[in-house]
């Protein structure tokens, strides 16, 4: 990997280069995500809030210190309708807040509360409520305030912070229903959202699969020097095209499987995942296979996260 992805992996405030600056959330797992903020002047735009109030107000305290024109942010970003990425919005609720329109009608299908009430039934919910209470214990999410995006869009947005330009690439379904990218021709810097996870396995909500892959090419295309993933370091075109890489050989490998009749589950247990035996969420392979079934069928329909966590907590225990 180029000299990008050694940059240091910590929690807290990243300076990028010409006031563009990462905030990083170590280790990446589930619900460690990653924000960004970009600076001219007196303006300036934050790409994402994190999953509660307490961490994105510990983000938004670390930015005003080290950053004065973090204290007026006047346009925040969210590159998708995942909580990790939207649900500290309160606390930034006087600004214009973007999103492509599938974005913002997704938010809206999932409140907090919805999440808090499965984190909270954990014990009556066998291996799939420890599973949840594993991986969502650390955040609270019963005293959010879903707060929507004021503007949306579709497609390709341009915005404006002071002088610097900033194009909003509108690359879902994918990930999610919406998925965003926040590119900086002039610095050669991306924010992916999680187009992108940098050492650890994506997780498939929407698809198509094929989306995903044409949107990491659709990154490796532009000008990029500097990759901010979703979740993870700090990178470079390099996660980009792992990434891609990554859903090529799943494809591959799943519909070698659905052929022989094997079930989703069975399948992923039979994949060989030793290429990303570093990576963390493995058992999220199982969503990842399940979503290609049903590409595979002809399926269109969306899962049932219900369903999608006991497919994980299988495989996970």
């Amino acid at each position: 990997m180029s000299g990008q992805g050694r940059r240091a992996y910590t929690q807290g405030l990243h300076d990028l280069g010409n006031a563009t600056y990462a905030y990083l959330q170590p280790d990446g797992g589930w619900g460690w995500s990653n924000a960004g903020l970009i600076v001219d002047g007196d303006e300036a735009l934050l790409i994402d809030t994190l999953f509660d109030l307490r961490l994105t107000g510990e983000m938004l305290d670390a930015m005003s210190r080290q950053v004065p024109a973090a204290r007026h942010i006047g346009t925040v970003v969210n590159t998708h309708a995942n909580g990790d990425h939207c649900w500290g919005n309160e606390l930034v609720a006087g600004a214009t807040i973007v999103a492509s329109r599938r974005t913002a009608e997704e938010m809206a299908r999932l409140p907090p509360q919805t999440l808090a009430g499965l984190v909270v039934q954990g014990p009556q919910l066998g291996a799939v409520g420890a599973y949840l209470g594993r991986i969502f214990g650390p955040f609270e999410f019963s005293n959010i305030t879903l707060t929507l995006p004021t503007s949306t869009f579709e497609g390709e947005h341009p915005l404006q912070v002071g002088g610097r330009e900033v194009r909003l690439i509108e690359v879902g379904p994918a990930h999610t229903r919406g998925d965003t990218l926040v590119y900086l021709p002039a610095d050669r810097v991306i924010f992916t959202g999680d187009i992108v996870f940098a050492s650890g396995h994506p997780i498939v909500w929407a698809g198509p699969v094929g989306n995903w892959i044409q949107a990491c090419e659709r990154i490796l295309a532009l000008d990029v020097q500097t990759v901010v993933p979703g979740h993870g370091p700090i990178s470079d075109q390099h996660a980009v095209a792992t990434m891609r890489d990554y859903f090529v050989y799943l494809a591959r490998e799943a519909r070698e499987r659905f052929d022989a009749g094997l079930t989703p589950l069975e399948a992923a247990r039979d994949i060989s995942l030793a290429d990303y035996a570093s990576w963390g969420e493995a058992e999220r392979v199982a969503a990842n296979i399940a979503a290609l079934y049903r590409e595979f069928r002809g399926d269109t329909t969306e899962p049932v996260a219900s369903e999608v966590f006991g497919q994980l907590a299988q495989l996970a225990g």
